[in-house]
């Protein structure tokens, strides 16, 4: 990690060469100068690059990093390689084609000051306020973690990527690596190693408005019972396999004040 990088904010970009350039635009308003935008392409056929290259060019941003993948690895496997080149004590993940609010990353920042994990709220881009289904988070229900953890499983607990963030405590050993059998849903997983951890935040406000288009990756509709169930018993997985990360975690703080 970079002493200088205060916050490092992670999008991965497939196709999204329609709505990239608003959404970095959106971002690098937010940022001050010790923070970055760390871009992974998952090997987009369209030309997605050469719209963010063109965008960062025309901004003169130093603080936007552009990498791209040599095949396409999906969009969990993208986020992790951004994460994993992210320098900042502060890391925030970010789609392709949302529009953050203002005064979002600063928000964000002060919810990490006590927590692991911080999660806020979205609104649907050009519809006054309006939310998907889901109830909002509120603040008060950040320390009701077996009851996040049971909302997660019943499927009503909005956590999103979009708006969420980790410290760079939460990284290693804990939210990396992904589990290899993540192919989606990277954001729960996320969300269960805070809620396991006892350190996550929920914030009342919305901090992004989402763009709804037919080409988002979160679904937008109640998916079938058998998508339904299966993703249920991944999270009981997820569950498990966060619980035996946080004890590695409990065990190796306890040996270094032994040792100490």
């Amino acid at each position: 990690m970079s002493r200088g990088i205060r916050a490092s904010v992670c999008m991965a970009t497939y196709k999204g060469a329609e709505y990239v350039a608003e959404q970095i635009e959106s971002i690098v308003a937010q940022l001050g100068p010790d923070d970055e935008l760390v871009i992974v392409d998952d090997c987009s056929p369209d030309d997605t690059a050469a719209v963010i290259v063109s965008t960062i060019d025309r901004l003169g941003e130093s603080r936007v990093f552009l990498t791209k993948t040599d095949t396409n690895v999906g969009y969990v496997r993208a986020f992790e390689a951004a994460i994993r080149r992210a320098r900042g004590r502060f890391v925030f993940l970010s789609d392709q084609d949302d529009v953050w609010t203002p005064g979002r990353h600063e928000l964000m920042i002060a919810g990490l000051s006590r927590s692991l994990v911080v999660a806020g709220n979205h609104s649907i881009l050009g519809r006054n306020g309006a939310r998907l289904w889901y109830p909002p988070l509120r603040a008060r229900g950040s320390r009701r973690y077996l009851a996040n953890l049971f909302a997660i499983m019943i499927g009503y607990r909005p956590y999103f990527g979009c708006a969420m963030g980790f410290r760079r405590e939460a990284i290693d050993g804990g939210i990396l690596p992904i589990p290899e059998y993540v192919t989606e849903s990277h954001d729960i997983w996320i969300a269960i190693t805070g809620n396991v951890r006892h350190s996550i935040r929920h914030l009342d406000e919305v901090v992004v408005e989402r763009r709804l288009h037919d080409s988002n990756q979160t679904p937008l509709g109640i998916r079938g019972l058998p998508t339904i169930l299966a993703a249920r018993r991944r999270f009981a997985r997820l569950t498990a396999e966060a619980s035996r990360r946080a004890r590695v975690a409990r065990r190796a703080r306890a040996a270094r004040r032994a040792r100490s």
